[in-house]
């Protein structure tokens, strides 16, 4: 098999989301959610992958997660609402609604609920197997991106605050805090160890926060620039869309609007790689359990949305990691 190759049967707009089967077994089967409405599922083991079910949704996703299994998948979107999806027969069930579209869903595995962060100003926990709400948490604004490990759920929202949460007691976050990024956040993604989350912006720039809250791991916090590039004598910033950590070098890879990617060594503060540029900005990130593939989706811009998107340039590029690549030089 080549370094990466291109998916065949790509969805036609843009794709939100890129989630490996979190099984070591299973971990070549891909899902990808769409703005075309789709989820879909690949087998990335041959070259050029295989599609091996789409589900055709009523409103466009805007993401996907796997459950315990690897059997089923759960879906938000602009439907306002959250699906378990049977694989097999793909048969859809609500299991949650929102008052506006969901923005992220994720599984928590000690559990078995699904929980859902919506621009309702809400994030739920639901059992999917009685279809009904567990926990129903009020945030401050439109949540925008979420992340967990362990028991630790990381909510970025509007306003550029940040709630962190013990999934086993939501009725209040253990921490609130300020975002150290300066706009707007697009995506946040916990750190293997647990020790932290790294977050991304619209404006170039990435920020490495510790949950330790304690003055001497504060002071190890930072933030840097990225994805900037000087084009006609001025500084061009493009939105840092999409961050991946790598599961067992602790590294992280970053996608922008600028069709880029680059892996980073946050503890060093230093980048480790940039890859050639894809054919469009880069909307999601995903590297398998085993650490040996990176999924790339790339497209048209995603404020543009469903109509507005009429290049088709959208796809999903799979690239093998060899067993240094991402690897701390230090």
């Amino acid at each position: 098999m080549s370094m990466q190759f291109q998916l065949q049967n790509a969805p036609v707009d843009i794709i939100s989301s890129v989630r490996f089967n979190p099984s070591e077994r299973y971990s070549n089967f891909l899902l990808a959610s769409s703005w075309d409405t789709t989820l879909s599922l690949y087998d990335t083991s041959v070259e050029n992958g295989k599609l091996l079910t789409r589900v055709d949704c009523v409103a466009p996703l805007l993401d996907c997660c796997w459950d315990e299994l690897g059997r089923s998948a759960f879906i938000g979107g602009l439907e306002n609402r959250v699906r378990m999806v049977d694989l097999e027969s793909g048969r859809c069930n609500a299991v949650g609604d929102h008052d506006d579209a969901v923005k992220s869903v994720l599984f928590h595995r000690q559990s078995g609920l699904v929980v859902s962060g919506s621009w309702d100003r809400t994030v739920q926990l639901l059992d999917c197997r009685s279809s009904s709400r567990v926990y129903i948490s009020r945030q401050p604004h439109k949540v925008f991106s979420m992340d967990m490990t362990g028991n630790l759920l990381v909510v970025g929202m509007a306003g550029r605050a940040v709630h962190i949460y013990d999934i086993r007691h939501m009725a209040e976050p253990f921490q609130r805090r300020e975002s150290s990024l300066k706009h707007m956040t697009r995506a946040v993604r916990c750190i293997p160890t647990g020790e932290g989350y790294a977050s991304s912006s619209i404006e170039g720039r990435i920020a490495v926060d510790f949950f330790d809250a304690s003055p001497d791991v504060q002071a190890k916090k930072y933030a840097f620039k990225c994805h900037r590039a000087a084009e006609d004598d001025m500084d061009a910033v493009y939105s840092v869309n999409a961050l991946a950590f790598h599961p067992l070098h602790g590294t992280f890879v970053s996608g922008g609007s600028d069709s880029l990617v680059c892996f980073w060594d946050f503890k060093a503060r230093k980048r480790l790689r940039q890859y050639p540029r894809y054919p469009g900005p880069v909307q999601a990130l995903e590297i398998d359990s085993k650490g040996s593939a990176l999924a790339i989706s790339y497209g048209g811009d995603v404020e543009i949305g469903l109509e507005g998107n009429t290049s088709g340039n959208n796809g999903i590029v799979i690239r093998s990691l060899g067993p240094g690549e991402g690897k701390s030089k230090v």
